[in-house]
């Protein structure tokens, strides 16, 4: 799109109480779906479970099959102070074991997936805890008793260096004891419907701190008629970091962006995108992490390439696309570097006047919340 920049300012806009989904919908693909053309025609109200009326036989839709990890430990200091870590991402060894592994470039297989051996995460992440004042280098927080959490070192984001202490396999024990991290304007604890639905049907590869959240109104049934409808899907994977609950930043369009993120795609991957454009189809992002995989390994053709990276792109009016062509996002919080990017996709004022229908029509807003189709 042709938007000039904007200042952070510009991408506020008034939630009423309420409107904030705090659980999801009692079927995924029940949400509702509002569709915003591009071109600028009018706004159509769906559901979810319309989609494949709006994908075209030869289109590909692109997924990411990153996992949830239940990453928030709740414990204790020595004293019976009570504590807090939420993990971020494993670090050396341990981040080896959470990106994608085959030879082939696919991805491992995790709960629910198929394939080979599923990857599990080390003992040595980065972390925030809670208070930090008071967990300091040395400190520990005892989470049960075969599940002790070491405060090796400060990271300079003011955040923490740990190691996880514990004769299980790390992902077990975080299985067993780690409670899912819902964002924080839920307003609630986490309850035993989110091990399931604050998960996508695909997800495989475990890593992320939060959920792709545009891939939760996803059914196996829905993505079965859309394959059985001529439409490819194709799986990457983009690790989402804690960035994601967080503002743009205090002040302008230069702010903060949405930090450093690990992706993989595979070759496969790689090589249905390129399908797809030779074929004349369109490329469908599932979802904002999506956009900012594919975009970040663009080269240059319309195609993207294979491999493992990271990316700290933030995507925000003007930007030129180069590989997606449609984008299927839930709606965002205000001043967040996500908004910024369906601005750039969809242009300012469009994104905006379809936020503004949305609240007039009732839609729920983020994680658990409605979706748009931008095409």
């Amino acid at each position: 799109m042709t938007d000039g920049p904007r200042t952070l300012a510009d991408f506020g806009y008034t939630l009423p109480e309420g409107r904030i989904a705090r659980y999801p919908a009692a079927r995924r693909d029940e949400s509702r779906l509002l569709v915003a053309p591009r071109s600028g025609s009018a706004f159509r109200h769906r559901v979810f479970r319309d989609l494949p009326g709006l994908v075209r036989a030869g289109d590909l839709l692109v997924v990411n099959e990153s996992r949830v990890l239940p990453v928030r430990l709740l414990g204790a200091k020595p004293t019976g102070a009570r504590a807090e870590v939420l993990l971020l991402r494993p670090v050396g060894e341990a981040a080896a074991a959470v990106e994608s592994g085959g030879s082939d470039g696919t991805a491992a297989a995790g709960a629910g997936g198929k394939g080979g051996a599923q990857r599990t995460p080390g003992h040595l992440w980065e972390a925030l805890v809670r208070p930090g004042g008071k967990l300091k280098p040395g400190r520990r927080v005892e989470v049960a008793p075969d599940l002790v959490v070491h405060i090796v070192d400060s990271t300079p984001d003011h955040g923490r260096l740990v190691r996880l202490e514990t004769p299980l396999v790390v992902e077990e024990a975080l299985e067993r004891y780690g409670h899912v991290p819902l964002p924080p304007y839920l307003r609630r604890e986490d309850e035993p419907v989110d091990r399931t639905r604050y998960q996508t049907v695909y997800a495989r590869t475990p890593g992320s701190v939060a959920a792709p959240t545009a891939g939760l109104h996803f059914t196996r049934d829905l993505m079965d008629t859309l394959e059985a409808g001529g439409v490819g899907i194709a799986r990457v994977t983009l690790h989402v970091g804690v960035a994601t609950f967080r503002p743009a930043g205090p002040s302008g369009p230069d702010a903060s962006g949405p930090g450093e993120e690990r992706y993989h795609i595979p070759r496969a991957a790689a090589a249905q995108v390129a399908s797809a454009r030779a074929r004349g189809g369109r490329v469908w992002a599932v979802g904002t992490t999506v956009v900012r995989t594919l975009e970040s390994a663009a080269d240059g053709e319309g195609g993207v390439r294979a491999g493992p990276g990271t990316t700290d792109l933030f995507i925000r009016p003007p930007f030129n696309f180069r590989v997606v062509d449609a984008l299927i996002t839930n709606f965002h919080l205000p001043h967040s570097t996500l908004l910024m990017l369906v601005a750039a996709f969809a242009g300012y004022e469009r994104t905006m006047a379809a936020y503004r229908e949305a609240v007039e029509h009732g839609y729920r807003f983020y994680s658990y919340g409605d979706a748009m189709v931008i095409s």
